[in-house]
């Protein structure tokens, strides 16, 4: 009974990283999860099986392709077509039903091939996953697949393996994991045991718990289980892209518009059925024209003229290097006022390069370049992109030296060595944490000359580093001793006495472009909010490089502590949130809609793919990952912002010919429906007969597809445009009757000048309607 209440208990909490077992006290972690270091037996681990299910990834079943074509008559537009058009055949105007019958097929086929897509994203995720994992089990380690594993079991790890399941690590050694999947960090991350982390912490900084679906770099470690399937990060990020799609900046417009448009419908239905009815022209006849009246108001082809007009868009776009793979999203992204994105690949080149070797005292050297392409190149254990951009950086003899032994990086050290040999003489050097290498230091070479490093030399030497820190850069400290003991294997212990050299600095250099690209969002209305797992001070530096003005920082963990409304607020004004996890980007882009911006998110990453689902446009590049090309509606060949600006304005002028075949659709429709009552009266017979005002209305329609071609006036491109509903109602209630004015002249001249009886009037109209 204790077990099932612990197991349910956690389970239930899982979701929120202040609450769920990768951040109690590992003895309550235990309690919880009724579990040891020692693992479960074979019947526990049987019994949570069954009650919590395997440890893969759910998903809802796919929908087969005929229900999501049958899906798309249930469109309010579309409905009110085939309510028409059944309603028709039922009174017998069975051409009027045919040709409406004709209009929604040939919408909603365009549509359905249009908007129909591969549903392979969330099964690409689960696709990345291990395929077994070593647990304990009565005390020994075995090999299970890892859909066996469950809450509480002690699994072991080792370099190579994709961790299986959420977990807090309760023992280690060099344990550095690659969690770039969940956090877009570009460097491994060290994960120690910790008795007691505390609440409050963003995923980057859980330096204690590992997550499912990263991979181990380096080293060995224990850890026990927490969470395994959905109850995961992984597992929510996969969660993410299986619910359904938050309402987009396009589909909103789309509702309000039609929204408005069924009331004019049902109020001028409604009238003009009535006063036909009271005017004796039939009730059956008097319906049938009022049905067709509902049919000639509506704008039966917006879709096939919307997916034209896109269509012609997104063919514009790819000739600038945009592919557009929803099309929805060219409006969307021409109404986009915020663009969220990370630095990562965005603002810069996405990997570092060695920016400075310099002594203690600040100035360039050549022996702190040569001894750490020493340390870097002839190292043999954990390498990560600092050690790319040392051996990449072509500068600095290194002939006639041989490795002679290496001591390993460590957790507690956080420091590691070579030792070289060149025509007799040895070296050992070193490299790590300025505070490790300098703890291991009893002298300092600065200018060429080795002197004693005294304590008030010690504090200034340290107070480079965190200037350099303060600036965003990266640093790693560089000491070096001569060697006259000479064996085959050395150790720790031989990090002693060593002379300090100097810094070596990395910097994640801006992209050439990046500058010109924020300054040309900025002159189109889009404001730039840089969304990162990394630290707020490197992500700061790299926005000042590319002039992107700070307003404010926020961090995952200032984010926590605030409610939807207060970050709402706050959001508006910030411009960098750093130290976010995946779940905290989709929060802030959630409240940022909220707040009635139309946001864009850029992402390359599968830890992006969550927050392209949920922005009203996802971005990303053609070098991301599967997972987040699949999410995102628009993929950008080349990467940078640059290309991004060609596609936004492409966006605003698709956007405003949509507006144009609204505007004059529906104006155009209202005036002639306008029109029917004042016809009523003056006529005792139907004014149109019901199968010409279904006929105009196509016609009409088809002459608008040349609207794509049309040319757009650089008004509408400088800013966000989005829809206005009552702009168009007004325009609507404004130009129709207008239009109006023609259709009575008409009428006088039919009546007054040619004595038109039934059929002349009903065809003189049906041709000056049509012009």
């Amino acid at each position: 009974m204790m077990f099932a209440f612990t197991l349910n208990h956690f389970t239930q909490n899982h979701h929120s990283h202040d609450e769920s077992a990768l951040n109690l006290p590992l003895p309550e972690v235990f309690f919880r999860l009724a579990s040891s270091p020692a693992g479960l037996s074979r019947e526990d681990a049987a019994e949570r099986l069954e009650r919590y299910g395997p440890n893969v990834l759910a998903y809802r079943p796919s929908r087969p392709p005929v229900l999501k074509f049958l899906s798309l008559f249930l469109q309010p537009l579309v409905l009110l077509l085939v309510i028409a058009g059944l309603v028709s055949g039922f009174l017998g105007e069975l051409r009027g039903a045919i040709m409406i019958a004709a209009m929604v097929l040939l919408s909603v086929a365009l549509q359905f091939f249009q908007e129909y897509q591969s549903e392979e994203t969330a099964r690409k995720l689960a696709r990345q996953v291990a395929v077994t994992a070593a647990v304990i089990r009565d005390g020994v380690t075995i090999e299970i697949p890892t859909s066996e594993v469950v809450p509480g079991d002690a699994i072991h790890l080792g370099v190579g393996d994709i961790i299986p399941a959420d977990a807090r690590v309760l023992s280690a050694k060099d344990f550095f994991v690659d969690q770039s999947v969940l956090t877009g960090e570009s460097l491994p991350v060290e994960k120690t045991p910790c008795e007691e982390p505390g609440g409050g912490m963003s995923l980057p900084d859980m330096h204690h718990a590992i997550f499912s679906g990263s991979h181990v770099v380096s080293g060995t470690a224990d850890a026990l289980v927490t969470g395994t399937g959905a109850q995961t990060e992984f597992g929510r990020l996969a969660g993410s892209l299986d619910i359904e799609r938050p309402e987009t900046e396009f589909q909103r417009g789309i509702r309000e518009f039609t929204s408005m448009l069924l009331r004019v419908i049902a109020f001028l239905v409604t009238l003009i059925f009535g006063m036909n009815v009271f005017l004796r022209h039939g009730f059956l006849d008097s319906l049938l024209f009022a049905v067709a009246v509902s049919v000639g108001i509506t704008p039966e082809l917006l879709p096939m003229i919307l997916t034209i007009n896109l269509s012609a868009g997104a063919a514009a776009m790819a000739r600038r290097k945009v592919i557009v793979k929803h099309l929805q999203s060219i409006q969307n992204l021409g109404s986009m006022d915020v663009l969220c994105t990370d630095k990562t690949g965005t603002l810069t080149e996405g990997h570092l390069k060695l920016r400075e070797f310099v002594d203690a005292s600040g100035c360039v050297s050549q022996h702190v370049l040569q001894l750490v392409r020493l340390n870097s190149i002839f190292q043999a254990s954990l390498k990560n992109p600092m050690d790319s951009a040392i051996a990449g950086f072509e500068n600095g003899n290194l002939e006639g030296w041989a490795k002679v032994d290496e001591v390993p990086f460590d957790f507690t050290r956080r420091r590691m060595s070579v030792i070289v040999e060149k025509a007799g003489g040895r070296l050992l050097v070193t490299k790590g944490a300025p505070e490790r290498v300098l703890d291991a230091c009893r002298q300092i070479e600065m200018g060429g000359t080795v002197g004693n490093l005294t304590p008030d030399m010690k504090s200034l030497t340290y107070g480079r580093f965190l200037t350099m820190s303060a600036e965003g850069y990266r640093a790693v400290a560089v000491a070096y001793r001569p060697i006259d003991d000479v064996r085959t294997v050395y150790s720790t212990r031989d990090e002693t006495d060593l002379i300090f050299a100097g810094y070596v600095s990395f910097v994640d250099p801006p992209k050439p472009s990046a500058e010109e690209s924020l300054r040309d969002l900025k002159e189109l209305g889009v404001a730039v909010k840089i969304l990162t797992g990394d630290n707020e001070l490197v992500t700061r530096r790299i926005c000042d490089r590319v002039g992107l003005d700070v307003h404010g920082v926020l961090t995952g963990q200032d984010l926590d502590g605030l409610s939807d409304d207060d970050l709402g607020l706050r959001a508006r004004s910030t411009t960098v949130f750093a130290r976010l996890s995946p779940e905290q980007k989709n929060r802030i882009i959630g409240v940022l809609k909220r707040s009635g911006h139309v946001v864009g998110y850029m992402g390359d990453g599968v830890n992006d793919t969550p927050s392209l689902h949920a922005a009203d446009v996802g971005i990303s590049v053609n070098n991301a990952v599967d997972v987040a090309k699949e999410a995102a509606d628009i993929v950008l060949l080349e990467e940078g912002l640059h290309i991004l600006k060609q596609g936004i304005v492409e966006g605003r002028r698709t956007f405003a010919n949509t507006m144009k075949y609204i505007m004059m659709g529906t104006s155009s429709n209202f005036g002639n429906m306008f029109s029917v009552p004042v016809a009523s009266l003056l006529v005792p017979f139907l004014p149109m007969l019901p199968v010409q005002i279904l006929l105009n209305s196509v016609l009409y329609d088809f002459s608008q597809a040349s609207i794509p071609t049309d040319r757009v006036d650089e008004d509408s491109i400088k800013s966000p445009r989005r829809w206005d509903v009552d702009f168009i109602r007004r325009f609507m209630l404004v130009f129709g009757p207008i239009s109006s004015i023609y259709d009575i002249m008409t009428y006088i001249v039919m009546l007054r000048v040619f004595h038109a009886g039934a059929s002349l009037f009903q065809t003189g109209w049906f041709i000056e309607s049509l012009a």
